[in-house]
């Protein structure tokens, strides 16, 4: 089952739960991790025009900088101020929710920006050229951007109002565009005979 993929991924990973969690569901899909390590799942309510235009308008950018999640969950906060952060990230989790059940794109493209500034409070050695990279995107046609995975590393995925002109500049800054979808059937365990 996706339920029971997932355990045994997070048994197996050492960051976060909400990976392993996505990957063995898909979909677009709300998590709540509760304390009794339980996880509740639900799928995002979006209308078909919501849906189109988040496939419209997200691209993703491999920044060209990696660092294993340990070492830059590492570099994190103190407990308490994490805590705090992390209890903030929650809030802006079901925000950015509601605003894509109201079809509401531009808040959700805001809302990214809002995540992007908690995990750096987070993590503030984020390395300054993604940091550059950023924000010259939200200048050259995105209204909304935030870094995806760990942290000091990954891809940057932008709310792009003006596509060609964020896929120009990212080319010219030397940055590679990974194509997706969403995947609505999750992980699945293939045998080879």
């Amino acid at each position: 089952s996706p339920e029971l993929l997932a355990q045994m991924a997070c048994e197996l990973e050492t960051g976060g739960k909400q990976d392993p969690y996505i990957a063995s569901y898909g979909g677009i899909t709300a998590f709540e991790f509760r304390p009794d390590e339980l996880a509740r799942h639900e799928a995002v309510r979006l209308s078909p025009d919501t849906l189109a235009d988040l496939e419209d308008h997200l691209l993703l950018f491999f920044t060209g900088f990696t660092r294993p999640a340990p070492e830059a969950l590492k570099s994190q906060v103190s407990p308490e101020r994490e805590r705090d952060n992390l209890n903030y990230v929650k809030e802006l989790g079901l925000c950015s929710k509601t605003a894509l059940e109201k079809g509401n794109t531009a808040e959700f493209a805001r809302l990214l920006n809002d995540q992007w500034d908690a995990k750096y409070a987070r993590q503030p050695d984020t390395h300054i050229d993604i940091m550059n990279l950023r924000e010259l995107g939200l200048l050259n046609g995105a209204l909304g951007a935030k870094l995806v995975g760990a942290g000091g590393g990954g891809f940057l995925l932008f709310y792009a109002e003006d596509r060609a002109r964020l896929r120009r500049f990212m080319r010219e800054a030397g940055l590679a565009e990974t194509r997706f979808r969403f995947d609505w059937e999750g992980a699945k365990v293939v045998i080879s005979e």
